[in-house]
């Protein structure tokens, strides 16, 4: 990918291809707090849905701010979006999005008196890679160290 290929559909098909994505949030110190998370959801706008837990740090930081980072890393890219998280009290979006997997989270499932649904409102993102996937950019990393040239790459920011 190129710095003039990064769009928002670009943007789309890298969070719907990730099953984890780090989400960070600011308490009211300053201090960043980072947790890994599992999209439910990604729209065509490139906003996320989560479920997350009422209790806890990262729920007492969203209280405070709800400006958030959605990162992803992998071999040789990274994405990073920013945006802001709101709260949606929305029983059937709720029951469209669970999944029962989350019941080892929320032991109460649909009806866990913790369980929030969120979603994230996606305002830019940010993005640095390599073409050619995960084994193409642990090649060139790899040369690049060997013959102590700097490692190919291209970024880029978009907003959405």
């Amino acid at each position: 990918m190129t710095t003039d290929e990064l769009s928002q559909d670009t943007v789309v098909t890298t969070l719907r291809d990730s099953r984890f994505v780090m989400l960070t949030t600011a308490l009211p110190s300053g201090k960043l707090l980072s947790h890994p998370m599992t999209p439910q959801q990604v729209t065509d706008d490139a906003d996320v849905w989560f479920f997350l837990s009422a209790a806890g740090d990262q729920a007492d930081a969203l209280r405070a701010g709800p400006e958030v980072n959605i990162a992803i890393s992998e071999a040789g890219s990274w994405l990073s979006v920013a945006g802001h998280l709101e709260y949606v009290d929305d029983r059937a979006k709720r029951d469209e999005l669970w999944d029962g997997q989350l019941e080892s989270y929320f032991p109460g499932g649909k009806d866990d008196p913790d369980l929030r649904l969120v979603r994230v409102i996606s305002d830019s993102a940010q993005y640095w890679g390599m073409p050619g996937g995960k084994v193409s950019a642990l090649a060139r990393i790899t040369k690049a160290k060997v013959t102590g040239e700097r490692a190919p790459g291209a970024s880029g920011t978009v907003e959405l």
